[in-house]
């Protein structure tokens, strides 16, 4: 088990093309931690932005009945990935890793995958 900032640091580490990483309260939209970003990309605005997102996403599903759990959201834009990740497991209600990836540089179908390894590891 590792804490938020070591969480955070193996993400930008071990995820290729890592920009920025946060994990976020969206019941709060706070940041709970974050970690790269800078002044093109400030991770505590994108995180509080990305916390509507997925809160508008969960009220559209209730409304259409799905009963499924949203394992991750992705936002591609001209040079990035933008990353969102429910937590599930104990402790993980209402929180999400969120990572910004350059798309030139970064392996979509591994960022998934390493993103749930960290989660598995996150201990909250």
């Amino acid at each position: 088990m590792v804490n938020v900032e070591t969480s955070l640091k193996e993400a930008m580490t071990s995820i290729e093309g890592s920009v920025g990483a946060a994990l976020v309260d969206y019941t709060s939209g706070m940041a709970l931690g974050t970690l790269g970003g800078g002044k093109d990309l400030d991770l505590t605005v994108a995180s509080a932005g990305n916390t509507d997102v997925i809160r508008a996403k969960m009220r559209t599903m209730e409304m259409l009945g799905i009963k499924e759990d949203i394992e991750d959201v992705l936002i591609t834009l001209g040079g990035q990935y933008h990353l969102i990740r429910l937590l599930k497991g104990r402790g993980g209600n209402g929180l999400f890793l969120y990572i910004v990836l350059d798309k030139a540089k970064s392996n979509l179908a591994m960022a998934r995958h390493q993103l749930k390894r960290i989660e598995v590891d996150l201990e909250l």
